[in-house]
């Protein structure tokens, strides 16, 4: 089944709802495709289906709830679970010292610009509970990423969704394949710095994980 397609009449059927929940339990830690139902939403707001600010307030609620459940979840539960069973949705021993050590040094941004990496926006929010990070610092960094996240894709949909409502189909196509190359260009980008901060991170905490103290 054509994923878009699906998308698509989800969201016409249950809205700013369906939003808000995917968006919410991505962002606490549960796999779901978080941003592109972000997209899809926002292609229907320039297609006219949905509101804009609707859908951006909608996301951006969805990804501070989650976050926050998230960190909860860290904060009281997270080292154990983390360790014992983090390695069934990719998150092994080294990317949990990556999260150790990025907590050390920029917590603060790797909350906030964590809601643009793919696997960080999953599990930024508990690896900031299971690092003790600062709460009142961590929902200041949070609130501001999530709204700024919701803010960039949900317009640059709506800007998408109306690029195809005014251009020929031959145009549409061309940007999708253009928008698909960069995304495959990122993500190798992305990965290959991953690996260059999880070998840093080897580096400054040799040895078993050890539990951040509280």
């Amino acid at each position: 089944m054509d994923i878009v397609h699906h998308l698509h009449g989800y969201l016409a059927t249950y809205g700013y709802v369906a939003i808000l929940a995917i968006v919410g339990m991505e962002s606490a830690g549960i796999p779901m495709p978080g941003e592109t139902v972000l997209v899809a939403a926002a292609i229907l707001a320039g297609e006219g289906k949905l509101h804009l600010y609707g859908v951006i307030g909608a996301a951006a609620a969805g990804a501070i709830l989650g976050d926050n459940c998230g960190y909860w979840v860290g904060r009281e539960f997270g080292f154990p679970i983390a360790y014992r069973y983090g390695r069934y949705v990719r998150l092994d021993e080294r990317r949990l010292k990556l999260g150790q050590y990025l907590f050390m040094k920029h917590g603060g941004k790797i909350v906030f610009f964590g809601r643009f990496i793919a696997i960080l926006r999953a599990f930024a929010a508990f690896l900031a509970g299971v690092n003790r990070f600062n709460w009142e610092r961590f929902f200041l960094f949070n609130a501001a990423g999530g709204i700024v996240w919701a803010t960039i894709f949900g317009s640059g949909g709506y800007l998408l969704g109306r690029a195809f409502e005014a251009y020929a189909r031959p145009v549409g196509v061309a940007a999708l394949i253009g928008a698909v190359i960069a995304f495959f260009v990122g993500a190798r980008f992305v990965r290959y710095h991953e690996q260059a901060l999880e070998e840093e991170a080897e580096r400054a905490l040799p040895g078993p994980l050890v539990q951040p103290r509280r």
